[in-house]
């Protein structure tokens, strides 16, 4: 049997599952394959970005995933540092990502990735473009030059086979990706070489002990011997629901090491406790090389994985998808060039390459280097400073990570801009930076008038730069909103007249006249040029 879709989709997890209902509510249609008919209840990927909120209000069920939260809303996603224990003298709290809410729709939150998962997938099966296949599993891909061919079967019932075929496939299938396999797509990075714990547990008892801090969601402890490593507790709910990560020897099994005594260590007092869960993961930092090969992309853990140090895990696989989506449907729309789609490649993977060596392989050797300066039982006085130098080397990776595609070829970024993770927040509009939300004269925000296409603001802007954008655009059939406001109220901080925004809230040009070539701008920003 064969079936034909528009894209087809391998891997079901929030990514996958994001990528086709942004495509499905674009007029794409999809087909979504996923080995597993449930979903696994361990609590990973709870750090969720204001960046991955907006992806959920645009994508209709923010509400609905906010309500799935079971910490109090008041309990920030920030957490406790301690010293060796959480019982030592030395320990600080810091802020989280709260302090970027001024530049972004949506407030960040955190809950655990089953609870928004479920979500995703009742959204999904609202959408008739998207045919989910759950129980299904990709067993080959292939390509020409007009379309791709995915041999699935069926894993939860008679083990029947179907040949499906698109126009794209996109690979959100993990780090041991069939379909970047099959792609010919390789990867590299940094392998520490250390094998890493994940228990979720249950206790009372320790939740008791942790009221000498403040309600976090986090408690990671700093061991000097552990050269950088976290040890560290994260809270599920907050009566007794706990997971916690930590390094382990290499021979570890789930029989062979006393976890409930490694636990007791690190939190330093004993109290008893039911495991629900033990696992183990590689710490290693790993970056696909490419990801696009002709009708075949990645996304998500496929194209890139890490340990979970800062949540950048799925909020840079959401961001993927959000990326990928419309760039995907312009193609299919017949409106955009393949630039557009090799944007795509050239905007996501500088991205994560940049979290991946600055900010988690450069972090951990940092903080190793600085935990091991001095002992505050010799040298209390230069422990101190040390110990503040950490609490102030937290606030920037929050506040430095500001993903932007400066040196994206469809972006009309600064002279010698370059693509990456590390930038500076601002109210000013730039091109290949993510815009801010403001109040209209309508009472609206922005965000309420993006999303869909293009959108061209203009704020108190000449008429002539208006028509010349609008008139480009419908010239080359590109779909393109305008929209008028003034230029006060706050919306002065844009620092620009005229802004051109792309489908996913990034800046793709801005001025304060009428573009000398509108036409030209027009077929940059498509990828037609």
């Amino acid at each position: 049997m064969s079936k034909r879709y528009q894209v087809i989709i391998v891997g079901g997890g929030p990514v996958g599952v994001g990528l086709a209902i942004d495509l499905a509510q674009r007029g794409v249609s999809c087909a979504l394959i996923e080995r597993r008919v449930g979903m696994h209840n361990i609590p990973k990927g709870q750090n969720l970005t204001q960046r991955t909120l907006e992806h959920f209000y645009f994508w209709g069920c923010v509400d609905e995933v906010r309500a799935q939260r079971l910490l109090p809303p008041e309990v920030p996603a920030a957490g406790i540092v301690a010293y060796r224990s959480l019982m030592s003298d030395h320990w600080h709290d810091f802020q989280g990502r709260e302090i970027l809410d001024d530049y972004y729709f949506q407030k960040n939150d955190r809950l655990p990735q089953y609870r928004f998962e479920a979500v995703l997938r009742r959204r999904m099966a609202s959408l008739p473009l998207v045919d989910a296949r759950f129980g299904w599993a990709a067993q080959d891909v292939a390509q020409d030059e007009t379309s791709v061919r995915v041999r699935v079967v069926h894993e939860a019932g008679n083990g029947a086979d179907e040949l499906l075929e698109a126009d794209y496939v996109v690979g959100c299938d993990g780090a041991h990706s069939v379909v970047r396999e099959r792609a010919g797509i390789q990867r590299d990075g940094t392998d520490f070489d250390q094998l890493m714990v994940l228990a979720v547990f249950y206790s009372r008892e320790f939740s008791e002990g942790l009221k000498r801090f403040p309600m976090r969601s986090t408690y990671r402890v700093m061991d000097p011997a552990l050269n950088g490593y976290w040890q560290f507790f994260g809270r599920i709910d907050p009566e007794e629901g706990f997971f916690f990560h930590a390094p382990v020897p290499a021979d570890t099994t789930r029989d062979s090491y006393d976890f409930a005594g490694l636990l007791h260590k690190v939190a330093g007092f004993e109290f008893s406790c039911r495991f629900e869960y033990v696992g183990f993961w590689d710490l290693r930092v790993a970056v696909a090389d490419k990801y696009r090969a002709g009708r075949i992309f990645i996304a998500g853990d496929a194209a890139h994985s890490h340990p979970p140090y800062g949540g950048f895990g799925v909020n840079n696989g959401l961001e993927d998808a959000s990326n990928l989506a419309w760039k995907l449907a312009a193609r299919l729309d017949g409106w955009a060039g393949n630039g557009l789609l090799d944007s795509y490649d050239l905007e996501r993977r500088p991205v994560f390459k940049q979290v991946g060596d600055e900010f988690i392989t450069a972090r951990i050797k940092w903080e190793g280097e600085v935990i091991n300066r001095h002992d505050p039982r010799r040298d209390p006085e230069a422990f101190a400073r040390d110990w503040a130098e950490l609490k102030t080397g937290a606030g920037p990776i929050v506040a430095n990570f500001e993903p932007n595609y400066e040196g994206s070829p469809i972006v009309f970024g600064p002279p010698g801009g370059v693509t990456g993770a590390r930038g500076t927040y601002m109210f000013k509009a730039r091109p290949g930076h993510h815009i801010a939300p403001r109040q209209l004269s309508s009472g609206c925000n922005l965000f309420e008038e993006l999303g869909g296409s293009f959108v061209l603001l203009a704020f108190d802007a000449p008429a002539e730069a208006v028509r010349a954008l609008e008139a480009a655009a419908a010239s080359l059939r590109i779909p393109l909103k305008v929209l008028c406001d003034t230029f006060a109220a706050g919306r002065e901080y844009f620092g620009a007249r005229v802004l051109l925004v792309r489908p996913d809230q990034y800046v793709a040009w801005a001025g304060d006249s009428a573009p000398p070539d509108a036409v030209g701008i027009i077929r940059r920003v498509a990828g037609l040029d």
